[in-house]
């Protein structure tokens, strides 16, 4: 709130405020020099004069207060100094009639000082002081007296109070819009961890948590053969070695910017498939192909990304569930769409109910599913007790240009 009671950020209400303080002073002026002009100097003049400068001093001081404020009336010292000018300018009426053309303004301030059902009886008492010192002033009886003043008093309130309610409306309005933004902003902010937090556990799953597993895999493996074979059990441990070294990249990418290692520095998806493939052969004990068809199409990086993190994935879990023999990488692309195909030899599985410590940990084939639907493509899944397993990825190519 500033000084004049207004809203602070509303210079409207100030404005007004401050062209009703300048209609009443120029009205009152106008009222003082009729009265000296047809009355020069009676017992009455000082007073009048003296009763004029004091209320232009009160209705200076006056607090103006903003329409539809909150809380009760106004405060002590603001109503005795409305009651002041009431006062003073209905003893200047009774003086000299003229002074009835300050009512409007008058009228005005009430309205702001006071609460509705307050404001309204003071309104009609001065509407009944303006209408008597009418009546002094003219000549006879005139019947249209009556009929004018209050209905220009009715007629001012009447619209002051709708443009106060409509006031009031637009000030609950921002309100709520004002609520509403803060609701959308905090939802869009939670909405976006979630997201990121969703983004991170697949890429840990498919990069840092499949490493460790195979670290320890080996490293079980070392210790179980290091007293019989020793230069078997080194070699574990070197592998082991290895993708711990790989591991450490991933982790620094995830510092940088979550990019797969393989990719960084211009690298290309199929040649990333083809050392993912050499990689599993040497560490998984099984020889995993890999095989691109069709004429290469360029893809932005998110969806090289996915598809490479879909390809560690399915791997992990062929070394980790399935005891397959072989596995097979293929990358097809088909003009509108590219494909990549994980495929094994292995035990198999029900799809519609995932068995094993992957299926339980829920971030294996839901993670692949939820990073290619970001991307508009789609994962199939085709297995069963005993037959193997060939996991499915395809991207629309349209759409992951889109997306760079």
């Amino acid at each position: 709130m500033d000084d004049t009671g207004a809203p602070a950020g509303d210079p409207d209400a100030g404005w007004l405020a401050t062209v009703m303080r300048v209609a009443f002073l120029l009205l009152l002026t106008a009222s003082l020099t009729r009265y000296l002009a047809h009355h020069w100097y009676t017992p009455r003049t000082p007073w009048v004069i003296a009763l004029g400068l004091a209320l232009a001093v009160a209705h200076l001081l006056l607090p103006t207060r903003r329409p539809g404020r909150p809380g009760p009336g106004p405060r002590p010292a603001e109503l005795a100094g409305l009651l002041a000018v009431l006062a003073s300018w209905a003893v200047l009426v009774l003086l000299a009639p003229s002074f009835a053309w300050c009512a409007i303004p008058l009228i005005y301030t009430v309205l702001r000082a006071l609460p509705t059902g307050a404001a309204i009886p003071v309104v009609a008492a001065m509407t009944t002081l303006v209408v008597v010192a009418e009546l002094q002033l003219a000549d006879g009886f005139d019947p249209t007296l009556p009929l004018l003043p209050p209905t220009v008093a009715g007629l001012a309130t009447a619209v002051f109070l709708y443009m106060e309610r409509q006031a009031t409306r637009q000030r609950a309005l921002i309100d709520d819009l004002i609520s509403t933004r803060r609701e959308l902003a905090a939802t869009g902010r939670r909405e976006g961890a979630l997201a990121e937090r969703e983004r991170l556990a697949m890429e840990i799953h498919d990069t840092l948590a499949q490493g460790l597993s195979s670290q320890q895999m080996l490293l079980q493996a070392a210790d179980r053969t290091w007293e019989q074979d020793r230069e078997t059990a080194r070699g574990h441990v070197r592998t082991a070695t290895a993708i711990t070294a790989r591991n450490l990249a991933e982790a620094r990418r995830f510092v940088h910017d979550l990019a797969p290692a393989e990719l960084a520095d211009g690298g290309t998806l199929d040649a990333a498939l083809r050392a993912l493939a050499e990689r599993e052969s040497a560490e998984g004990g099984r020889p995993v192909r890999c095989h691109v068809d069709g004429v290469p199409a360029p893809l932005p990086a998110a969806a090289q990304a996915a598809l490479l993190r879909i390809a560690q994935g399915a791997l992990a879990n062929v070394r980790e569930h399935a005891g397959a023999r072989t596995a097979a990488l293929t990358l097809s692309y088909l003009g509108d769409q590219a494909v990549l195909d994980i495929a094994d030899d292995g035990r198999g599985f029900a799809p519609e109910s995932p068995p094993g410590p992957g299926g339980g940990r829920g971030h294996g084939l839901p993670a692949m599913r939820a990073r290619l639907r970001q991307l508009g493509g789609t994962l199939t899944v085709e297995s069963g007790p005993g037959e193997g397993t060939v996991v499915s990825a395809s991207i629309p190519l349209s759409t992951s240009g889109e997306q760079r």
